[in-house]
């Protein structure tokens, strides 16, 4: 697991800016959605992987609790699943010609395929016949093209959301950003995504929490949820 680190100056930023350390704490649970981003064998399996992230298959533990107090408190959980099709060689040619050598973009594009190893979610996960299963083009499950996400969740009422996955830096940061920025409530979760070293998941926590929202562990995550659950549930 990662060793996570927010210098206090961060933190003095955000109670600068905000006026308080954690604006979404009283998140509503029936309308908020878990989004798990790329927790997939092509990130994850040795051997299979295309792009291995060792520490990814140390988060599932908590990804898992995760979506049962998510679900328990009325919520939703979304598995994001990264997905190369041939479009995407002329659509997102840049990263396949410019920023990837030949035989990685190769690798890539057995890993990412509909239909391969890679392309599974990692077996460990406790998917429920409930949850939804969404497939993403880009790094952000909410760039133009990238995927139906968006529609989904504004079809079901949903406005605040909890990012997990890998790599911390690359999809959960580009999905968690793109998410603020369409004007959802959004969380990263500290001990809840992977990256291939504690310096790039450090920074992207540190990024996102100055300007973007929310970042919790998993144990303050769930007992928002559930506080906020029974507190609605005694209103009603």
């Amino acid at each position: 697991m990662h060793k996570v680190e927010i210098p206090a100056y961060v933190t003095q930023h955000v109670l600068a800016r905000r006026g308080v350390e954690y604006v979404y704490a009283d998140l509503d649970p029936a309308r908020t959605a878990l989004i798990v981003v790329d927790l997939q064998n092509g990130f994850m399996m040795p051997g299979v992987a295309h792009a291995l992230c060792d520490t990814a298959r140390e988060i599932v533990p908590n990804v898992n609790l995760i979506a049962d107090a998510v679900r328990r408190t009325g919520g939703k959980v979304f598995w994001i699943k990264n997905t190369h099709d041939e479009s995407c060689l002329t659509s997102w040619s840049h990263l396949h010609e410019n920023l990837t050598r030949p035989e990685r973009r190769a690798a890539r594009v057995e890993s990412m395929s509909a239909g391969k190893k890679g392309h599974e979610l990692w077996a460990d996960l406790e998917v429920r016949p409930e949850d939804e299963i969404v497939q993403k083009t880009r790094f952000s499950a909410f760039i133009q093209g990238s995927s139906d996400l968006e529609a989904r969740l504004r079809a079901q009422g949903y406005d605040t959301l909890i990012i997990t996955g890998t790599v911390t830096n690359v999809c959960c940061e580009s999905t968690a950003r793109d998410a603020m920025m369409l004007n959802f409530k959004t969380i990263m979760v500290t001990d809840g995504s992977a990256a291939n070293s504690d310096a790039e998941h450090n920074a992207s926590l540190i990024a996102f929490y100055l300007t973007f929202g929310d970042i919790m562990d998993t144990q303050m995550l769930i007992g928002c949820l559930e506080k906020n659950a029974r507190f609605r549930e005694a209103a009603e």
